[in-house]
């Protein structure tokens, strides 16, 4: 098994190894406002996944796709030299679309922002279908069940023995 903290940092080193190569090595005019935001790579060190952000519509973002993809042998051997380690791990491109989740889920909390202000403007002017207060509230009843109370307190307290007054 490899340590955790190994394939991190093996990971971690990955990203800025490609992030470095791409900035200051490759000099693809396909290649658009790129932001290298994570590498990952399996615990037999053998594949990394590089994830990558492009500044700019879906025509930048598919020709940035395809400089990678010219790339990544160049980019392979660098990665594969620096780690030092016995083989070079493969690397895959992928377009990391964060931007776009985000701005779904702006959307969404705007949308529910939206309906909570309606909810609250019709729950301002509505009006009980009923009485205000559901409930009933007799106080002719308590009174009474406190009459009830008394009497069957003082029942317990007289000196006849249960079940004296039957037949």
């Amino acid at each position: 098994m490899t340590d955790p903290a190994k394939v991190r940092r093996h990971a971690e080193r990955i990203r800025e190894l490609v992030a470095s190569v791409v900035r200051s090595q490759i000099k693809d005019p396909r290649l658009g406002m790129i932001t290298i935001t994570d590498a990952r790579i399996t615990a037999d060190l053998r594949d990394a996944t590089v994830f990558y952000t492009v500044l700019g519509d879906a025509a930048a973002q598919s020709s940035t796709a395809a400089a990678l993809e010219s790339a990544k042998g160049m980019l392979r051997s660098t990665v594969g030299k620096a780690l030092g380690l016995r083989h070079s791990p493969s690397l895959t491109f992928v377009l990391d679309d964060v931007q776009d989740q985000v701005k779904q889920i702006d959307d969404l909390l705007a949308a529910a922002r939206h309906a909570d202000a309606e909810v609250q403007r019709l729950a301002a002017q509505a009006k009980y279908a009923g009485d205000a207060q559901p409930y009933r509230l007799d106080e002719d009843s308590d009174e009474a069940d406190d009459e009830a109370d008394e009497v069957a307190g003082s029942a317990a307290d007289s000196d006849a023995p249960r079940g004296a007054d039957r037949p």
